[in-house]
């Protein structure tokens, strides 16, 4: 666990209460990363900065290891730790609550408790000598808003990301170009001071060089003595086929970089499908309504139908199609991951004319006639007893 969380209050950062769910942090998150970002707030070192600690504080409370910890090592630290009394104190015991000065790596530290590799894994930093852990980097989120057609069969896009990466200026140092820091002379480099807290001495990150065991006495005037900065780089994503609206896609390694020699992070894009003005989606297959005549429906014919990626096919309609038949175009439907396709369901509606010329209505006043004896109603009449309605 990186020890500057015991300083920063990522709910107080993020606007959430202890028990928001996960849903609701990465609401907060989407909101303020959308408002803070670079790209939206140029030459802003506010903002810039404000992002970073919102994206810091993200970083944790959504990774369920990392929340509990931060959770347990903040309130450890805030209760005091491990409280006088704790051994053998109390009537009984030879001495009462309060009465013992004892520093707990003097108590657990022979190397065989591993205390000392506790406080270790609480500020990255064991015992002097010890080497710090490689760490995983961040994982990342961004949104990516993909055309129908697009989702159909996948693409790959380029993504611009902006994380957190060395500063160029100082190449980490955090200190002006020119200069270096120098150890600590509050901690001796070590990064930690000691606290008592009870009549127990526990160690806590250094208040003078922030944990980090070296001084900056000429601050780098970009990072301002962080030794972090802004990086800027593009990742080729790739999108699956038929991916859907709303979905998550994790792009493994692809998130912030580790830290000394850690491995990276991931990134997470979720993709928003725009809508089709003619084509939807239902399972692997398309749908779409296709209009047709009165006399085609009734007579039967070949009319052309769209289909995705540009072009048509023909359909037969046979006489006497009812209106709402679908017709189903195999193959021309979502790439599935088996390499096969689903199919284009086409359902036909049949298209009253509006308005009639003077023979055209003529015609069809004959064809009432001549079809008087048939009524589409009768069954239904029959059903529900209401007799004969002519």
């Amino acid at each position: 666990m990186n020890k500057d969380w015991l300083e920063k209050d990522f709910y107080a950062i993020l606007g959430v209460s202890k028990g928001s769910t996960p849903d609701e942090v990465k609401k907060k998150y989407r909101k303020l990363a959308r408002e803070l970002h670079p790209d939206k707030n140029p030459g802003d070192a506010k903002a810039e900065e404000r992002f970073k600690q919102v994206s810091e504080a993200y970083d944790v409370l959504s990774d369920d290891a990392k929340h509990k910890e931060y959770d347990e090592a903040r309130a450890l630290f805030a209760n005091g730790g491990y409280r006088a009394g704790g051994f053998g104190g109390g009537p009984g015991g030879g001495q009462g609550a309060g009465q013992y000065n004892v520093n707990m790596e003097d108590l657990f530290g022979d190397g065989n408790s591993g205390f000392g590799d506790f406080l270790g894994g609480i500020f990255n930093r064991g015992r002097p000598g010890r080497t710090a852990q490689p760490r995983r980097g961040g994982d990342l989120e961004s949104e990516l808003t993909l055309s129908f057609d697009d989702a159909l069969d996948g693409i790959t896009v380029p993504l611009r990301l902006s994380t957190e990466a060395s500063c160029k200026t100082c190449h980490g140092t955090g200190a002006n170009p020119g200069t270096s820091p120098r150890v600590c002379p509050a901690c001796d480099g070590s990064g930690q001071t000691a606290r008592n807290a009870g009549g127990f001495a526990f160690a806590e990150p250094c208040t003078v060089c922030r944990g980090r065991g070296v001084f900056v006495d000429e601050p780098c005037t970009v990072c301002r003595g962080s030794g972090r900065g802004l990086s800027t780089r593009t990742v080729q994503a790739r999108i699956p086929a038929g991916v859907k609206d709303g979905a998550r896609i994790r792009l493994k390694g692809k998130g912030a970089p580790g830290e000394r020699g850690g491995p990276a992070g991931d990134l997470f894009v979720v993709v928003q499908v725009t809508g089709h003005p003619v084509f939807a989606r239902k399972g692997d297959n398309i749908t779409l309504t296709v209009p047709v005549t009165f006399v085609e429906a009734t007579l039967g014919g070949q009319i052309s139908v769209p289909v995705p990626r540009g072009g048509s096919v023909k359909l037969r309609i046979p006489a006497g199609t009812t209106n709402g038949r679908t017709f189903r175009v195999r193959d021309r439907g979502l790439l599935r991951k088996d390499g096969t396709h689903g199919d284009v369901l086409a359902m036909v509606e049949i298209a009253v004319p509006q308005k009639l010329n003077d023979e055209a209505e003529k015609a069809l006043r004959t064809y009432a006639e001549q079809t008087a004896d048939h009524d589409p109603r009768e069954a239904l009449y029959a059903i529900t007893g209401m007799g004969d309605k002519s």
